[in-house]
């Protein structure tokens, strides 16, 4: 006959079992002494939760999420300045025109940077609608071929606009404004589209004299 646990409060030595004193609706409970392991590893996170809490709040020693990814946006839009300031210092608008839009790679580029940021709003074909059946439907944007450059009509003027955005007095076409390219896109893809749209509108651009 199996010989009854000891009853108590809890078990204290290692390898001691425990029935402990409290019952309810005939439950009863037994109880062991953990393994040393466990305790530490238990002990342990406690008090590297308690050091960590203080160290992260009440020093400066670790970076908060909020502070790694205000740096990250930073280090970004210093490495956009930094690339607009490279691209710009070698653009003009006999460059775009004469070099950048006589490259098929480049225009190239452009192109699809074009069909899948402007489009929507400038159309494929640059007339500012889409056809709906038999009617044509204006889109949001201005039509860029028929001449008229509300901005200035200089391949200079254009990478402006694009990279920056339509001007603050602008009331915009509809009430709709060219957002802020930059943001988006490099400056050499901005520099690409500038080049597209002149070699595929070369009326615009013929009167810009070469180096």
């Amino acid at each position: 006959m199996s010989q009854e646990p000891k009853r108590g409060h809890f078990a204290k030595e290692k390898g001691e079992v425990i029935l402990r004193e409290h019952e309810f609706d005939g439950i009863q409970e037994y109880d062991q002494k953990l393994p040393n392991w466990w305790l530490f590893t238990f002990y342990g996170a406690i008090v590297w939760f308690v050091v960590h809490w203080a160290v992260y709040y009440h020093t400066s020693s670790i970076k908060s999420a909020h502070q790694i990814v205000a740096e990250e946006i930073t280090a970004i839009q210093q490495a956009k300045a930094a690339e607009l300031e490279k691209t710009l210092a070698s653009l003009d608008d006999s460059t775009l025109a004469h070099e950048w839009a006589t490259k098929p790679e480049v225009v190239a580029a452009g192109e699809v940077t074009y069909l899948t940021n402007c489009s929507a709003c400038h159309a494929a074909d640059f007339s500012a609608t889409m056809t709906a059946g038999t009617v044509k439907v204006p889109l949001p944007g201005l039509p860029l071929n028929d001449g008229q450059w509300k901005f200035g009509g200089k391949p200079m003027d254009i990478f402006k606009l694009v990279n920056e955005g339509s001007p603050p007095e602008s009331t915009g076409h509809n009430g709709a404004k060219m957002q802020v390219w930059g943001q988006t896109l490099s400056p050499k893809q901005i520099a690409e589209v500038t080049a597209y749209l002149i070699a595929k509108l070369p009326d615009d651009f013929k009167d810009i004299p070469a180096k």
